[in-house]
C-alpha cells in the first residue's frame, strides 16, 4: 500500500460500489461479499475502504444469531421466520456458515438449496459462506459482511452456525439477540444441554411442536423455561423467555417476532444494545490483529524455519511449550527489526 493511502481512502471502484449497495443492488452486495472475504493483500485494502464508506449506513438492523445442534431444523426454522418477517413488510438478510469442505474449502451444506422458497424471494438476500476451519463455526469476515447487508437496506439480519463446539458463543458475539434452538424432548435432552449456552441465550425456541410432539414440546418449553430462570440473571433489561413453533404448521411465529421487538425496545432503552455493540467492536480489533500477527509469523521463512526445530524439540519432550513460543516471537521481532 503506498505511504500516502490510508486503508480508509477508496479508489472511483470503491466509491462507485459503495453507492450501488446503499441504493440496494444485489449484484453489487454479492461482489463486495466476494471483495470482503477475500485474502488477497490488495483486496483486503479495498474491502477496507469500502467498508469505512458503507459504514455510516450500518447499525438500523435487527441482528440475530441462530444456533442449535444438527438436526434441530436450523434451516426450516429460519426459511418459515424469514417467509413471516418478509410477509410483515420487511427485507431479510440470512448468512448462513456452512462446515467447510476439507478439500476444496467450499461450503458444503448449500443453504440456498434448503432454504428455496426464502432463496427466491426478492426481499430476502442468503449468503453461505464456508467456515473455513475458523474456531466457533463463525466464518472470520461475517462481522463485516453483516456491515455489508445492513448498509443494503436490510431489516433484519439472521446469522446461522453450523451449531458444533463454540459455534454458540461465536455467534452471540456477533448478535444482538441470541436463538437457540431445540427439539422436543423435555428433561432427557435439557441434561444434555450445556449451562453456558443456556445462560447465553436470549430467547429458546422449541421447535417442531406439532402433531404427535406437540405434547413433548410443550413439556420441554416449561423445561427450559424452568432452567433459564435459575441459570439467567438479570440487570439487562430482558427477562429470557422460551417458545415453540412449528414451521411446517406456521404456528409460534408472531410470538417469536413480538418477543424480538421487545428485546429490541427493551435493550436499547436500557442501553445495554449499544454496550454490547462496542465491546463487540473492541473484540473484533484484537481478534483481528491476532490472527493478522500469527499469519504474519507463520509466513515469515526465517521463522518457519526456526519452528521446525523448535516443534519437534517440544513434540519429544525436551522443551516445553512456554520457551520454545518465547524463542520463535524473539526470532520474530528480530526480523521486523531487521526490516525496518
Amino acid at each position: 500500500m503506498p505511504p500516502d493511502q490510508s486503508p480508509a481512502s477508496g479508489d472511483a471502484h470503491t466509491d462507485t460500489l459503495a453507492d450501488e449497495i446503499r441504493a440496494g443492488s444485489r449484484r453489487a452486495l454479492a461482489r463486495a461479499i466476494t471483495l470482503i472475504e477475500s485474502t488477497r493483500r490488495d483486496d483486503r485494502t479495498r474491502a477496507n475502504a469500502l467498508l469505512a464508506g458503507l459504514l455510516p449506513a450500518t447499525g438500523d438492523a435487527v441482528r440475530i444469531g441462530i444456533t442449535g445442534v444438527p438436526g434441530v431444523g436450523k434451516s426450516t426454522f429460519i426459511e418459515a421466520f424469514g417467509l413471516d418477517l418478509i410477509g410483515r413488510g420487511l427485507r431479510v438478510a440470512v448468512l448462513a456458515v456452512d462446515p467447510s469442505s476439507p478439500r476444496t474449502g467450499g461450503s458444503i451444506l448449500g443453504d440456498k438449496t434448503r432454504m428455496e422458497g426464502l432463496a427466491r424471494h426478492p426481499d430476502a438476500f442468503i449468503r453461505p459462506s464456508p467456515s473455513g476451519g475458523t474456531l466457533g463455526g463463525i466464518a472470520r469476515r461475517t462481522g463485516e459482511v453483516m456491515l455489508a447487508v445492513e448498509a443494503a437496506g436490510f431489516d433484519v439480519v439472521l446469522i446461522e452456525t453450523v451449531g458444533a463446539g463454540q459455534s454458540e458463543f461465536a455467534v452471540a458475539d456477533l448478535a444482538d439477540m441470541f436463538m437457540l434452538l431445540v427439539a422436543p424432548g423435555g428433561g432427557d435432552e435439557l441434561q444434555g444441554i450445556k449451562k453456558g449456552i443456556v445462560e447465553l441465550a436470549d430467547l429458546v425456541i422449541v421447535t417442531k411442536a406439532d402433531g404427535d410432539l406437540a405434547p413433548a414440546a410443550e413439556r420441554a418449553r416449561r423445561d427450559y423455561a424452568a432452567a433459564l430462570h435459575m441459570l439467567r440473571p438479570m440487570g439487562d433489561g430482558w427477562t429470557p423467555r422460551v417458545l415453540t413453533t412449528s414451521a411446517m404448521a406456521g404456528d409460534g411465529f408472531d410470538e417469536v417476532w413480538r418477543a424480538v421487538t421487545e428485546f429490541r425496545d427493551a435493550t436499547e432503552t436500557s442501553g445495554e444494545r449499544e454496550r454490547r455493540r462496542a465491546l463487540r467492536r473492541g473484540k473484533a480489533m484484537w481478534d483481528d490483529i491476532t490472527e493478522t500477527l500469527v499469519a504474519a509469523l507463520q509466513n515469515d521463512a526465517r521463522v518457519a524455519e526456526l519452528a521446525t526445530v523448535l516443534e519437534a524439540d517440544v513434540e519429544a519432550g525436551r522443551m516445553t511449550p512456554t520457551t520454545a513460543a518465547e524463542h520463535l516471537l524473539s526470532a520474530f521481532r528480530a526480523t521486523t527489526t531487521d526490516t525496518e
